[in-house]
């Protein structure tokens, strides 16, 4: 059993909000334009030159319309533009303003000093293990058997028997 009872997409969610919590209340202290976690995500998918909405939506993992409604706040806030995309003439591109692009510059700065407050809390070598752990390829997610009694192990499910 594990210390918390809780399963590992569990706790990385925890270590997101966490990062996004130290985050978005570290900008508000600084006087900088209240985001929502969802504003906060698209921020951090959205290519230098510009993506469009549909792109966002997946990247981010969510409906369109809710990337549509967070880039309809950004703009509002002055942190996002809508462009013509090049490549089409019906599709149109989001990217920083001048003022997103410094906002955004500032929360990557934060981030890095979360990081280490976050190494001194619980050590420089469990986060560089951290790190090195979540960047190694993982492969595509795999496919198992759904059907398993409590406490089987999973890739030693067999198919049930015609």
């Amino acid at each position: 059993m594990h210390a918390t009872g809780r399963n590992l997409p569990q706790l990385l969610g925890d270590a997101r909000r966490w990062f996004e919590d130290a985050l978005l209340a570290t900008l508000e202290e600084a006087g900088e334009a209240h985001v929502s976690p969802t504003q906060a995500g698209l921020f951090a998918v959205l290519d230098e030159q510009g993506t469009t909405v549909s792109e966002l939506a997946r990247r981010m993992g969510v409906t369109r319309q809710t990337a549509h409604q967070a880039v309809h706040g950004l703009v509002a806030a002055g942190l996002l533009e809508q462009v013509p995309d090049p490549s089409s003439g019906r599709q149109r591109l989001i990217r920083r303003t001048e003022e997103g692009a410094r906002t955004h510059h500032r929360a990557e700065l934060v981030l890095r000093r979360v990081e280490r407050e976050l190494a001194d809390r619980i050590g420089e070598r469990q986060v560089r293990a951290l790190r090195a752990a979540l960047e190694l390829p993982w492969g595509d997610p795999p496919v198992l058997d759904p059907v398993v009694a409590p406490n089987q192990d999973l890739r030693k499910t067999q198919p049930p028997s015609p």
